[in-house]
C-alpha cells in the first residue's frame, strides 16, 4: 500500500512540476532519484548486487549512469542521428520543398470542408518526414492557411486542422516509436509496417472524416450566433512562405531514410542488414552530393552540414536527456512497486484483466500529456511499464504498445499547453481553449478507433 501511495504522489508532483515549467528533465531525475532513496530504505536495492559501488548514497547516481549508458549507444543516437538529418533537410530547403510539392495540388480543391479533411491527411503524410509538431504546424501556418481562409473556412476551423496534423507519432522518425520498437524488442521499420499502419490508417480516416462534420458544425453554429471569426487573409502569401525552398528534386531527399529502410527490411530485401544510424548517414553523404552538385558551391555545402551536428546536439539536450531522466523516475517507480501493485490488481480480474489494463495504461498516458503538453515526457516517462503490463494478462506487448504510444501524439493534440497548439492558436488569434474546443471532439473519435483497431488488428 505504501508504493501505490507513494506512486501517486510522485506521478502528482511531477505534473505540478511541469506545468508549473519546471525543466521537466531534471524534474524527473530530481524525483526518481528521491524514488530510489524510498525504495533503498524500504529494502530495495537502486541497483543490482554486481553494478553496486559498495555505498547506498552511490549506487542511486549509479542507477543513472547504467541507463545513461544503455541508451546513448542505441536509441539516443538514433534519435539523434534523426534530429541531425532533419535539421540539415531544413537548412538545405529540402523540408520546404517537400511541403510546397504536397500543399501545391490542394489549391485546386474548391470545397472548403472537403479541402480541411484533405489537408489533414497531406498533413500527417508530411509528419513522416518533419518530425516537429511545432516546426510542421508553423510552416503550414504559413502557407496553407491562408489559402483556407480565402476559401471562407473559418480562421478556428483552419487552425484546427493545422494543429492536428502531427496528432500521430508515426514513422521511423519518431522517437516514440523508437521507443515502443525498443520494449517490443523488434526493429523500428517493423513495428512501423505491422504495428503502426494498420492502426493508423483508421484514425487518419476518421480524423478527416471527423474535422469534416465537426469544424462545418462550429463554423455553422458560430455564423449563426454572429460569432464566427470569418475574416479574410491574403492568400497570395504562398511564394513568400516557402521563400529559401529548395529546387523540386530536393522534394525527395527528406524521405531517403524511410525508403532505404522499408528496401533493405526483412519484408522486401534480406540479403543487406541497414540499421537506422547507417541509413540515416548514407541518406545525409546522397543528400550533400545532390547539394554539391545543385549549387556548385562546394564551401558554402560543406558549412551546411554544420545543421547536422547542431541538430544532435540540440536534441540530446532536449529529447534525449528527458528520455534518460523519464526512465529513471520509471525505474524509481518500479522499485517503489505501487505500479506492479496496479498491474497485479487489475491482472486478477478474469476475463476483463486485459480489457481493464488497456484502459488503465491509456488512461495514464491521456492524462500525462495533456498535464504535461508532451508526448514524448509522458510516453517515455511510462512506457517501461508496458512490457510488464502486457505480460500480467497475458497479451502481446505490441499489441498493448501500439494503441498507448499512438494515444500520447493524439492526447497532446487536446492539451491547451502544448508547444503546437499554443504556436498554432498564436497566429491564428485565438486563444490555445478555443482551439482545443475544436480538437478535442476529433481527437476522442480518433483515440476510440485507436483502441478498437488496435484490438482488431493487434
Amino acid at each position: 500500500m505504501l508504493g501505490v501511495l507513494v506512486t501517486l504522489v510522485a506521478v502528482a508532483l511531477i505534473a505540478y512540476l511541469v506545468i508549473k515549467n519546471y525543466y521537466p528533465p531534471i524534474a524527473l531525475l530530481l524525483v526518481g532519484l528521491g524514488l530510489l532513496f524510498i525504495a533503498g530504505l524500504n529494502g530495495t536495492p537502486p541497483v543490482a548486487a554486481k553494478a553496486s559501488t559498495h555505498f547506498f548514497g552511490f549506487d542511486i547516481v549509479q542507477a543513472f549512469t547504467n541507463l545513461m549508458k544503455g541508451r546513448l549507444p542505441g536509441l539516443g543516437l538514433n534519435i539523434m542521428a534523426i534530429a541531425g538529418f532533419s535539421y540539415y533537410m531544413d537548412k538545405i530547403g529540402a523540408s520546404k520543398s517537400l511541403v510546397k510539392l504536397c500543399v501545391r495540388p490542394l489549391a485546386a480543391i474548391r470545397s472548403p470542408y472537403v479541402l480541411l479533411a484533405v489537408t489533414y491527411v497531406v498533413g500527417q503524410f508530411m509528419a513522416l518526414f518533419v518530425n516537429s509538431a511545432v516546426g510542421l504546424g508553423l510552416l503550414l501556418m504559413a502557407s496553407i492557411y491562408p489559402l483556407l481562409v480565402a476559401l471562407g473556412v473559418t480562421r478556428a476551423a483552419a487552425a484546427a486542422v493545422i494543429a492536428s496534423t502531427c496528432c500521430l507519432d508515426l514513422g521511423p522518425s519518431s522517437s516514440n516509436a523508437m521507443r515502443a520498437a525498443d520494449l517490443v524488442g523488434t526493429d523500428v521499420v517493423t513495428y512501423f509496417v505491422q504495428g503502426q499502419i494498420p492502426v493508423a490508417l483508421c484514425v487518419i480516416a476518421t480524423v478527416a472524416v471527423g474535422h469534416y462534420v465537426v469544424q462545418r458544425w462550429f463554423d455553422r453554429r458560430e455564423v449563426a450566433a454572429g460569432t464566427a471569426k470569418s475574416e479574410k487573409v491574403e492568400a497570395g502569401n504562398m511564394e513568400e512562405a516557402f521563400k529559401g525552398a529548395a529546387p523540386m528534386h530536393y522534394a525527395v531527399l527528406p524521405m531517403l531514410p524511410l525508403v532505404l529502410l522499408i528496401v533493405f527490411s526483412p519484408m522486401v530485401y534480406k540479403g543487406i542488414k541497414l540499421n537506422l544510424q547507417t541509413a540515416i548517414f548514407v541518406s545525409l553523404l546522397i543528400s550533400f552530393a545532390v547539394d554539391v552538385v545543385s549549387r556548385r558551391t562546394f564551401k558554402e555545402c560543406c558549412q551546411a552540414t554544420s545543421a547536422i551536428f547542431e541538430g544532435m546536439g540540440k536534441v540530446f539536450a532536449s529529447t534525449v536527456s528527458l528520455i534518460c531522466c523519464a526512465e529513471l523516475f520509471a525505474l524509481g517507480l518500479n522499485k517503489m512497486g505501487g505500479i506492479s501493485t496496479m498491474i497485479q490488481a487489475a491482472a486478477s480480474m478474469q476475463g476483463a484483466g486485459i480489457y481493464l489494463m488497456l484502459f488503465v495504461m491509456l488512461a495514464i498516458m491521456i492524462v500525462a500529456t495533456i498535464l504535461t503538453g508532451s508526448g514524448n515526457a509522458a510516453f517515455f516517462a511510462f512506457s517501461p511499464l508496458l512490457p510488464e503490463a502486457a505480460a500480467s494478462v497475458g497479451y502481446s506487448t505490441v499489441a498493448l504498445a501500439v494503441p498507448v504510444q499512438l494515444s500520447a501524439g493524439i492526447a497532446r493534440t487536446m492539451s491547451p499547453i502544448a508547444g503546437v497548439i499554443v504556436a498554432v492558436a498564436g497566429i491564428s488569434g485565438l486563444t490555445p481553449i478555443e482551439l482545443i474546443r475544436r480538437t478535442i471532439p476529433v481527437m476522442l473519435a480518433g483515440m476510440v478507433v485507436n483502441v478498437v483497431a488496435s484490438l482488431v488488428f493487434l
